[in-house]
């Protein structure tokens, strides 16, 4: 269960990574743009905004961000992103920091780039700090005996959650396309209490809060929070920094 209000906290730090991605597509006129886990649909909108003629598809799997997206006006699907076909008109594809949700994801950008008309751009971005002290001291506190009978059904998503920029530019490259691929690793100014905390509440933690009940919750979110502070420490100023890499992919569909 997403809840598309935690997920906007730091909402303008979150969305710079999408502005990044969508400024390397260079389509002028696609006929039909589509957002593949649209989320709350805040960035999608930038979408109807760059291309006002295009046929606007978006989807994302959760109830949730869909009813969120609808708000905005978007016409949104409630569709998982391995169900997904393209329309023979889709000439440019968006997914923003959902394929690594998604186990095997080679293979559907294989069906993918099989599937799209010739021109079509297929713009990607994923998380790439799956080891970063947010997500490893995630999933040392969840394996401490205190709390792995209560989560052993939950799945954290390690390093293979996602490949290199190299790996992503190889298979599209042997699929025909023509590859633009890169990472960046932004550094973000968080403030308040316990900031690292708060970020990975709205995504990383969403597995381990399904499983746990609220008071549960409370308690692992407080023996998180030192460990994380400890790895974040807060400057005399007040920020925290917080290294955010990520992994983009821009592949042009060959002739």
């Amino acid at each position: 269960m997403w809840d598309p209000g935690k997920y906007l906290d730091y909402a303008d730090l979150r969305a710079r990574p999408f502005h990044d991605l969508i400024s390397r597509i260079g389509a002028s006129a696609p006929r039909r743009v589509v957002d593949l886990g649209c989320g709350p649909g805040n960035l999608t909108v930038s979408l109807r905004d760059r291309w006002p003629t295009a046929i606007l598809e978006c989807s994302d799997s959760s109830p949730e961000m869909v009813t969120a997206a609808r708000a905005r006006g978007l016409d949104a699907e409630l569709l998982d992103i391995r169900d997904w076909t393209p329309a023979p008109d889709t000439d440019v594809v968006v997914s923003n920091a959902v394929l690594q949700w998604v186990p095997d994801h080679f293979s559907l950008l294989r069906r993918w780039a099989a599937s799209l008309p010739s021109g079509a751009y297929l713009a990607v971005q994923v998380p790439g700090n799956f080891d970063a002290p947010s997500h490893v001291l995630t999933r040392e506190l969840a394996a401490d005996p205190a709390w792995a009978s209560r989560l052993a059904e939950v799945v954290l998503r390690e390093d293979d959650a996602v490949s290199t920029p190299l790996e992503y530019a190889n298979l599209l490259a042997d699929a025909g396309c023509d590859v633009d691929a890169w990472e960046t690793t932004y550094v973000q100014p968080l403030h308040g209490p316990s900031p690292v905390l708060e970020w990975i509440t709205g995504t990383a933690l969403r597995p381990i809060r399904a499983a746990l009940n609220d008071a549960a919750w409370a308690q692992f979110r407080a023996a998180l929070a030192p460990r994380l502070d400890a790895a974040y420490p807060a400057r005399a100023d007040g920020t925290t920094w917080f290294e955010f890499r990520r992994v983009f992919f821009v592949a042009r569909i060959s002739a």
